[in-house]
């Protein structure tokens, strides 16, 4: 895997609306994906600089429902200000990065988010020593977040609601942020929720810090495609419904392959989806076996990076299976 950063001047790739953005992935044989700057559990190097997350894994299991080779991605670090420039632009075929839809966001952009992989909201984080147990208690406080995000626009909100004054300090870059409020420029830190328990592992003393209980906003996170090219919504758009139905199915990144020949009806149906279900996306008839083989299911990607099995310990509430108590809810891959 290769990596490229984003430079000022936007290079023109002829991925433009109608030029058929699967059909230049295929040509040039990897993904271009948009991630982040480096959060822990979400995109991040490790020390060798292979980057993982779950939003990395999401890129691995477009390139290998697309190029049937889940390392075929090529990671283009962006900020919270220019990650829709680089997708507008066709620096990017994939934005997953974090990113919260809204109205305007998709409407203004230019862009389509293609569904919701991760249901966030808006939280705060303080020193445990100054002994502030809720939002409420913050007044006067300097607050640390990012440029370029809903986070402003949700605590002005949500202050002005409740009578709260309030000074914000705005940074471009995550590692910024959080180095302010490590060191204490500032009395509070708010971002979504689930970067908080990320960026809170990379504090000089996690065990110092505590993320207050009050959660302001709705932040249904999701990978985003340029608007105008339906062919590559639509398969980036399948690949995470993959994902999630694989889950209630019962397939893994383990039993796959042998589910193709000893799995139940359904479960063969859905890993040796028809020919033509997979003409009309343009991709090869075991498309879907391929992603979950390659990446797994959502329930594994969730844990592996953001749940039990990871350092955040992230539970899954809002993000369970529907039949779980959740609202991850795929339609039908048939």
């Amino acid at each position: 895997m290769r990596f490229l950063t984003l430079v000022a001047t936007v290079v023109a790739l002829g991925t433009g609306a109608n030029a058929g953005t699967l059909d230049v992935v295929k040509q040039r044989g990897e993904v271009r994906c948009g991630v982040s700057q480096g959060v822990l559990g979400f995109s991040a190097p490790d020390e060798k600089g292979v980057w993982g997350g779950f939003d990395v894994d999401f890129c691995r299991a477009v390139a290998a429902a697309t190029l049937g080779d889940a390392d075929k991605v090529e990671y283009v670090q962006l900020s919270t200000k220019d990650r829709f420039a680089a997708l507008q632009s066709g620096e990017v075929d994939l934005l997953s990065r974090q990113t919260t839809w809204t109205l305007s966001r998709d409407t203004d952009l230019g862009i389509s988010f293609v569904g919701v992989n991760y249901y966030d909201g808006q939280a705060f984080m303080v020193r445990k020593d100054i002994g502030v147990t809720s939002v409420k208690e913050i007044s006067g406080a300097s607050v640390c977040t990012e440029t370029g995000t809903t986070t402003e626009q949700n605590m002005a909100d949500y202050f002005k609601a409740n009578g709260i004054q309030y000074q914000v300090i705005a940074f471009d870059k995550p590692d910024q942020t959080v180095q302010a409020f490590n060191t204490g420029r500032c009395d509070v830190y708010s971002t979504d929720a689930s970067a908080l328990y990320a960026q809170r592992l990379s504090l000089s003393d996690p065990e110092g810090f505590i993320i207050l209980p009050e959660v302001i906003s709705k932040e249904p996170l999701g990978p985003a495609v340029r608007q105008g090219d339906d062919q590559w919504f639509k398969t980036v758009r399948w690949t995470l419904s993959a994902m999630i139905e694989a889950e209630e199915l019962g397939i893994t990144k383990e039993n796959a392959t042998s589910l193709l020949d000893e799995g139940s009806v359904t479960q063969k149906r859905f890993l040796n989806i028809g020919s033509e279900a997979g003409k009309a996306l343009g991709l090869d008839p075991k498309w879907a076996y391929q992603v979950v083989s390659a990446v797994g299911n959502y329930g594994e990607v969730f844990d592996r990076h953001l749940g039990s099995q990871s350092a955040l310990k992230i539970d899954r509430g809002l993000n369970r299976l529907w039949n779980d108590g959740g609202l991850l809810y795929a339609p039908p891959v048939r």
